[in-house]
């Protein structure tokens, strides 16, 4: 056989071998593109623009909107809450109330008392020491009213002496030109003063329809609990159904320890607060007692100010000394409060860093007043049980779902039994 003929065999051959085509000519006779010199630098494509932009931009761009549809969604979600303010208030109300009456339930229901009467007897006797409470505080404050006034134009005209005789030189001209203005200030201010009054109608019929929407719903949460909540998980998609079903009775328990310790530590307060302030005779120290009880469900913020009424009301009416004696009875008790009942009452049961309890106040109360301060913290010590066990859900879910050895892997992984000895086998 012949071997192919060469497609360089019919090139002219020079004295150093086959001659090239001459530049700008193919091999076809056409034109070409001249190849680039040697000593022409490469050029390297561009990179693409997703490429050019830094890994540390990149990242900040992906967590950047990501925030922002996080921030779009609170502020609708708050414009909503807002809209709607009575009636999301009335139902936490209703939530704190039915997780300090469910136990009483809860007890009853062991007893052999069926769910309805043990619902019935809990939610009217709860309600009606309420409405005692509330009922006793007015009368107390009614029935002291005159001798309060009485003593507080006292203390305003001893605090004007004092003020004469100072070190300040405020004169007598000055006293009155100050009161002057403060009746001036009133007079120019009587619309104002009887808008809101107008207004003050509306706020009634607000929190009448608040007391009513509370008391509903605190009687359906405690007879049909069981049954909202698993409606409630009938919402959640299935695949985050497990994790949500687990962490709803851990944040309840959470709520009602909190709820039940905050009135232990509270009743304790206004009890020893308010012996005090009986022993040194100081007026309406029952309808102080109380309000000291009440604001002890605003953390921090609550027992500062419930103290420092009761020291202004002890100063005005008995003096300097009086009002020394009570504030070292408000501090000594608030320390007892620290460092005793609630480290043993509430234990480890509410876990909330107190950075966290002074934040969550402070946003409570600018969203929802009072209100909002006081369904702060609990919020807050809900949410983080609840996280919490979902994170170590997800952790045990992730762990359960790692692929076990299996076939040839399994036999080599799997124990080996040793020989059992001669004559004892089965």
């Amino acid at each position: 056989h012949e071997a192919p003929e060469d497609h360089q065999a019919h090139r002219p051959e020079g004295p150093r071998g086959p001659q090239e085509p001459p530049e700008g000519v193919e091999e076809s006779g056409g034109p070409s593109v001249p190849a680039p010199p040697a000593y022409a630098p490469a050029v390297a494509p561009r990179p693409e623009p997703v490429d050019a932009v830094p890994w540390g931009v990149r990242v900040a761009a992906e967590a950047g909107w990501r925030l922002l549809v996080l921030a779009g969604t609170v502020y609708v979600l708050m414009q909503v809450i807002s809209s709607i303010q009575l009636v999301v208030f009335s139902f936490t109300v209703a939530l704190l109330i039915t997780a300090l009456l469910e136990p009483t339930v809860t007890r009853l229901r062991l007893r052999g008392v069926r769910r309805g009467l043990a619902t019935t007897i809990t939610f009217i006797g709860g309600f009606i020491i309420m409405g005692l409470v509330v009922w006793f505080v007015v009368w107390q404050v009614m029935e002291n009213i005159d001798e309060l006034s009485d003593k507080l134009q006292d203390g305003i005209d001893d605090l004007r002496r004092w003020l004469l005789h100072s070190p300040f030189h405020v004169t007598e001209k000055q006293i009155n030109h100050i009161a002057k203005s403060l009746r001036e200030a009133v007079g120019a201010n009587t619309e104002e003063i009887t808008s809101a009054g107008l207004e003050g109608v509306t706020v009634v019929v607000e929190v009448l329809t608040g007391i009513l929407l509370t008391m509903f719903s605190t009687l359906f949460l405690l007879y049909d609990g069981p049954r909202i909540w698993r409606w409630t998980l009938g919402l959640v998609p299935a695949a985050a159904r497990p994790g949500v079903a687990g962490a709803g009775p851990r944040a309840w328990a959470t709520l009602t320890a909190y709820v039940r310790g905050t009135v232990i530590v509270a009743l304790i307060d206004a009890i020893f607060i308010g012996v005090g302030l009986f022993f040194l005779d100081v007026p309406m120290a029952v309808p102080l007692a109380v309000f000291i009880f009440l604001f002890a469900f605003i953390p921090l913020v609550g027992a500062v100010v419930s103290g420092a009424l009761a020291v202004m009301v002890a100063l005005v009416t008995q003096g300097v000394f009086t009002a020394g004696m009570v504030l070292v009875v408000v501090l000594a008790v608030q320390q007892i409060e620290g460092h005793v009942l609630q480290p043993f009452i509430l234990g480890r049961a509410v876990r909330v860093h107190p950075l966290a309890v002074v934040l969550s106040v402070a946003g409570g109360s600018l969203i929802g007043g009072i209100g909002g301060a006081v369904v702060a913290v609990p919020l807050v010590a809900v949410v983080n049980t609840a996280v919490g066990y979902l994170r170590a859900h997800s952790r045990e879910s992730a762990l359960r779902a790692t692929s076990r050895p299996h076939g040839a892997t399994i036999i080599a992984t799997a124990p080996v039994r040793p020989p059992e000895p001669p004559g004892e086998g089965t």
